[in-house]
């Protein structure tokens, strides 16, 4: 039985000038898709290219939400909420100065109301007031990109914390006008929390529950939607000699991550998300809730490398993802033995 509108039955569920860019959503997916037909977890590697010009544009953007059945764990299903059908919903890119056309509609089969507020947007409420949709319906607002840096956007509609849980956050990088220095890779991952009935690990399709999201006390911790979604599914990819950049998000709701990188040090992070000062040799980055940041590493020894969140608990709750990094050995710099010595002549 779907919930009515707007409440929240406990115990079932929680529930300018320029070239115009365009970032449009799928469609057809309603709430009922089959939990085998696309993975909910969204390809690290699914990031705009940089932006070449130099004058501000006016960038359309088009989110649907969806709400539909989805692999969470072998095993298990879960009906998340996304913007665009996976979670996180897709990476935006602009740059300072553009105008940006937001466009939501609310699926047609969605049980709930939706918004977005995107933490970029100088103005009331981050456009949530003026995007809350019923099931069927289209809002839209614009807004100037004041400031450079990284930026989540989510749901707002109440319960806050519920939607949010449910899969309805992503991001939006805003360049400065001069751009970021050049990388051989991008990537896009973020981090949030599930809270369910049962434990992970149980078979079947999953049941939300409100009190261990108002308590804080989730069941499951995922990067890009699924647990494992960065091993099996949809692993980063990248080879020796090779830099990349990563732009990390907590959608959340409720937990910090100290975001790490096993057997890597990031060359440079960029403080809090923002553009204008960063730190070099970094091992570990603490990302708020709603908060982000952007890395910079490079490559000089292949292998699969560890994304974790250092509260290493959380990896037995489905929180790590892989990179996987293709090329020559490079033993002076690793080497997994040391070379036999020889034997002393008696």
């Amino acid at each position: 039985m779907k919930p009515l509108l707007g409440k929240i039955p406990l115990g079932k569920t929680l529930l300018g000038t320029g070239a115009a860019l365009i970032l449009t959503g799928m469609t057809g997916w309603a709430g009922m898709a089959n939990a085998e037909e696309v993975s909910i977890t969204r390809d690290p590697a699914e990031v705009p290219a940089p932006i070449a010009r130099t004058e501000p544009a006016t960038i359309q953007v088009t989110l649907e939400t969806i709400e539909r059945v989805a692999k969470l764990n072998d095993g298990s299903d879960y009906r998340f909420w996304t913007f665009n059908n996976q979670v996180p919903g897709p990476m935006i890119r602009a740059r300072v100065g553009d105008t940006v056309e937001v466009t939501l509609t609310n699926n047609e089969e969605s049980w709930l109301q939706h918004n977005v507020d995107f933490h970029a947007v100088t103005g009331p409420g981050g456009g949530a007031h003026a995007t809350l949709a019923m099931p069927g319906e289209t809002k839209s607002f614009s807004f100037k990109a004041m400031k450079p840096g990284l930026y989540v956007y989510h749901c707002a509609t109440p319960t806050v914390a519920q939607h949010i849980a449910n899969g309805m956050y992503g991001m939006i990088l805003v360049e400065p006008e001069e751009g970021l220095p050049a990388v051989d890779r991008e990537f896009y991952v973020m981090q949030g929390e599930l809270y369910t009935v049962e434990p992970i690990g149980t078979k079947g399709e999953l049941t939300e529950s409100y009190e261990r999201l108002i308590d804080e006390l989730p069941t499951h911790y995922v990067f890009n939607g699924k647990v494992g979604g960065l091993i099996k599914d949809k692993p980063l990819q990248a080879k020796v000699g090779e830099t990349a950049r990563i732009y990390f998000g907590v959608g959340g709701p409720n937990k910090t991550s100290s975001f790490h990188v096993i057997g890597e040090i990031f060359d440079k992070v960029y403080d809090l998300g923002g553009v204008k000062a960063h730190t070099e040799d970094v091992q570990t980055v603490t990302v708020a809730p709603g908060g982000a940041t952007i890395t910079d590493l490079s490559f000089e020894v292949p292998g699969t490398y560890l994304l974790v969140d250092h509260a290493l608990s959380r990896v037995e709750k489905g929180l790590a993802g892989h990179i996987n990094v293709e090329g020559e050995e490079n033993p002076e710099i690793f080497r997994e033995s040391l070379p036999q010595k020889q034997a002393m002549a008696e």
